[in-house]
Parts: C-alpha cells; sequence; structure tokens
C-alpha cells in the first residue's frame, strides 16, 4: 500500500451466520478497488426478512432487494451503511450463472460506487456506473458483470 492510498475503514455486522462469506480481508480488497478518497463503511448481512423491511421502510418496497446503500457524507470522508439480503445474492447468483463470490464482489462494488455518489436513474448514468463497475471488477481478475445484459444490479 503507497502512502497517498485512501484510508478504508469497514465494519461489518451479520443477523445471521452466512458462513459462504468470504473472508474479512477479501472483501475488503474488493471495496478498495473502489473507493478513490478516505472511507467508513459498515456493511450488514441481512436476511430475507431484515432485507424487506429495510426496503419497505426506506425505499417503500415490500420485497427485499439485492443490496441496499444508505450514504451520509461524501466529503471529506465517504460515509455509509451498506446492506447486502444473503439470500437474494444467492438466488440471484444462481440465475445469472455466477458465482456467489463473482456477485457479492459486484454488489460490494456496487454499494460503494453509490455511496460515492454514483447512481442509474437513467441511461446515461446507468452506462457510467456500469463502465466503472466493470472496469473496477475486471481488474480483480472478476469476468465483466453485465455481459450479456444478465449480470445487472437492480437495487
Amino acid at each position: 500500500m503507497t502512502e497517498n492510498a485512501p484510508t478504508l475503514t469497514v465494519h461489518m455486522q451479520q443477523r445471521s451466520k452466512f458462513p459462504e462469506l468470504p473472508d474479512r480481508r477479501v472483501m475488503l480488497r474488493w471495496m478498495r478497488a473502489a473507493v478513490e478518497t478516505d472511507a467508513e463503511f459498515t456493511v450488514r448481512f441481512v436476511d430475507l426478512e431484515e432485507g424487506r423491511e429495510l426496503n419497505h421502510q426506506f425505499r417503500g418496497r415490500d420485497y427485499a432487494t439485492n443490496v441496499l446503500t444508505f450514504d451520509y457524507a461524501r466529503e471529506p470522508v465517504v460515509m455509509a451503511d451498506i446492506v447486502i439480503a444473503v439470500p437474494v445474492l444467492v438466488r440471484e447468483a444462481e440465475e445469472q450463472g455466477k458465482t456467489f463470490r463473482e456477485h457479492l464482489a459486484h454488489l460490494l462494488v456496487h454499494g460503494v460506487l453509490h455511496a460515492r455518489g454514483y447512481d442509474h436513474l437513467d441511461e446515461e448514468e446507468a452506462e457510467e456506473m456500469e463502465a466503472l463497475e466493470t472496469k473496477i471488477l475486471t481488474g480483480l481478475g472478476f469476468p465483466n458483470p453485465y455481459s450479456d445484459r444478465i449480470g445487472m444490479v437492480h437495487d
């Protein structure tokens, strides 16, 4: 790590035990690839019930989504909570022909980019965000998450 590398602080929480989660250091490496400035995140891995409750409470949608990002600050430090509904991640990975690790890396990078201010509300924003996700993930050795458009993240 260089002297000028951003500081990344990550707190990880699990409502239930999810044995399929990779080592914390691995997930931190994925997230670090998506940060450009100092950042602090809480990443919470949840079940379907908590995922649905949070999506309903904060977005008015009565289902568990794959990833939710609650961004609180972008300067001088990016601060956000990232919530990943593990059963949704598992289902989507199977449907999209991805491994659990590939899809988890994608969702973590996606959440970090939301915290940095990227979004996909219109086609131009989506193209910019997807291009950056692809660059980061392929740089980490993962395949393009949007090849054949089956890997779209719908948060």
